[in-house]
């Protein structure tokens, strides 16, 4: 079994079920919820907020300005002119360089790193449901273990008009 889902019609029915999964004994890291619209209220929303874009794009904006700056003061120093008595490497100038590069570092970064936590370069397809974009919400468990999967589907049946669904 690849995963096993359920489809809840509100907010707290849903945060409900997610109650159950952990009482189950499900992570957070293992629970997938999808909603069409924004549901900041609940405790659900949480779930997988954390991230570490910002170190991503800071270490990329400091592998971009470490590159161009040492490859500046390479070129300048290999081919030297003279400058009438002023530095070979002229930092004010470069100044302007190594800020672009340094921001080019950073957006390919953060352009990389989103398209891979996204899913957008996934190979295999997406958890989901086509009932999520008519209003509902799916709260799931997706590459279950068989004992996984069966505490999951008694966690996710605490609302009687909700119906299981497996992948």
């Amino acid at each position: 079994m690849k995963g096993v889902y359920a489809l809840y019609p509100d907010g707290a029915s849903a945060q409900r079920a997610v109650d159950s999964l952990r009482a189950a004994g499900v992570t957070d890291n293992d629970i997938t919820v999808i909603s069409a619209a924004p549901m900041e209220d609940f405790e659900f929303s949480h779930i997988g907020g954390k991230n570490r874009l910002w170190y991503v794009a800071c270490l990329g904006g400091f592998i971009g300005f470490v590159v161009i700056t040492s490859m500046m003061v390479f070129m300048e120093k290999d081919w030297p002119i003279n400058t009438g008595g002023m530095p070979i490497v002229a930092w004010w100038p470069n100044l302007i360089i190594m800020f672009e590069m340094t921001m080019l570092g950073g957006i390919l970064a953060t352009v990389g790193t989103l398209l891979v936590t996204s899913g957008l370069v996934r190979r295999r397809p997406r958890f989901y449901d086509p009932a999520v974009s008519d209003g509902l919400i799916m709260v799931g468990v997706e590459n279950a273990s068989d004992t996984t999967a069966a505490a999951a589907e008694r966690a996710l049946l605490i609302s009687p008009d909700v119906s299981l669904k497996t992948i």
